[in-house]
C-alpha cells in the first residue's frame, strides 16, 4: 500500500530543531498516524472497562528530529498476513507515512523500540539505516541467538528479523532504567506491558515530552489513574504512568500509545501529523 507524499514536507524538514553552540539539544516531536484499527474492545486497553464499549483506535509511530538525526519511537508493522488478520482501516506503510512529517525512511537514524508486540517492532526492517534501541532484558526474554521466540509475544517472522537485526550489529542493548541513549532523550523502564518494556522522554522547546507508547495505551488511564488491561503487573503500570507525571514538563505532554485524541488535542501539520508541542 502507498501514500502520497503531501506538499508542506519541506516546510516540515526546515522546522526540525538546531541547537545552539553549549545549548542542550532539542527536537521536535510529530505523533504519525499510520491506520486505524476500527471497533476495539475497551476492556482490552483499560482494565475493568465495560466489555461492550468500543474506539476505533489509532495507530501511531513517533519522530523526534532534531541534533542531526530521526529518531523514531517504534515502527509500525507491514507484514501481508498481520494486515489481513487486523484490516487496518486507512492503512499507510510506515515508511511512507513518516515521509508525511518530512522524513525519508533511510534518513531515520534511530528506533527506539518500546517493545516487541508486532504493531510496535514488525515495521523496523522498513528503516535500513537506524540503530534499534531496546531494553538488554527484552530482548533476551524474547529471542535466542538463532531467531526462535521464547515467548508468545514476539511472533515467530519478527523474533527471526530480531535475530538477525542483531547478528548485523543494528541492536542496541540498553542495560535498565533512566538511560540517555540519545542527546536529549532518556528511556525508562516502562510498567511490564511486556517482560521490559520501556518509554522515551524527548527534550523540546516546549519542556519534556514523554512518549509513552503502550505504557499508557489512552487518556482515559492517565485521567482516571487506570492501569492498561495487558500487564503482566497492574501496580507496576500504575507506578509507570505515576512517574511520568514527574518528568513530563506538563500531564498534557504525555502521549498515549493508541488514543485518537491525540490527533485532536494537538496541532496538526498535515493530516495524520500531529506536532507535540
Amino acid at each position: 500500500m502507498t501514500a502520497k507524499v503531501v506538499v508542506g514536507v519541506t516546510i516540515l524538514a526546515a522546522c526540525a530543531s538546531t541547537p545552539r553552540a553549549g545549548a542542550p539539544p532539542t527536537y521536535d516531536v510529530y505523533a504519525i498516524r499510520y491506520a486505524t484499527i476500527s471497533g476495539f474492545p475497551v476492556s482490552g486497553l483499560i482494565a475493568g472497562a465495560d466489555t461492550s464499549r468500543r474506539l476505533d483506535i489509532a495507530m501511531m509511530v513517533w519522530l523526534a528530529k532534531g541534533n542531526g538525526r530521526n529518531v523514531l519511537v517504534d515502527a509500525g508493522f507491514h507484514r501481508p498476513e498481520l494486515i489481513e488478520r487486523w484490516k487496518p482501516a486507512d492503512y499507510i506503510e510506515p515508511g511512507a507515512a513518516v515521509t508525511r512529517a518530512g522524513t525519508r525512511p533511510e534518513d531515520v537514524t534511530d528506533i527506539i523500540v518500546s517493545h516487541v508486540h508486532w504493531d510496535h517492532f514488525d515495521g523496523v526492517e522498513l528503516f535500513p539505516n537506524a540503530k534499534i534501541w531496546m531494553q538488554r532484558a527484552e530482548f533476551e526474554h524474547y529471542v535466542d541467538s538463532a531467531g526462535k521466540s521464547l515467548d508468545r509475544a514476539l511472533n515467530g517472522p519478527d523474533a527471526l528479523m530480531l535475530a538477525r537485526l542483531h547478528r548485523e550489529g543494528r541492536v542496541m542493548l540498553v542495560d535498565g532504567d533512566a538511560q540517555e541513549i540519545i542527546p536529549g532523550i532518556t528511556v525508562y523502564v516502562g510498567g511490564k506491558h511486556t517482560w521490559e518494556s520501556q518509554y522515551a522522554a524527548v527534550r523540546t522547546s516546549a519542556g519534556t515530552v514523554v512518549l509513552a507508547s503502550d505504557n499508557v495505551y489512552l487518556y482515559e488511564n492517565l485521567d482516571r489513574r487506570l492501569p492498561i488491561a495487558q500487564t503482566l503487573d497492574p501496580t507496576s503500570n500504575l507506578r509507570a504512568q505515576d512517574r511520568m507525571r514527574t518528568l513530563a514538563s506538563s500531564p498534557r505532554l504525555i502521549v498515549p500509545g493508541h488514543d485518537p485524541a491525540v490527533f485532536q488535542r494537538f496541532p496538526l501539520a498535515q493530516p495524520g501529523v500531529a506536532i507535540i508541542r
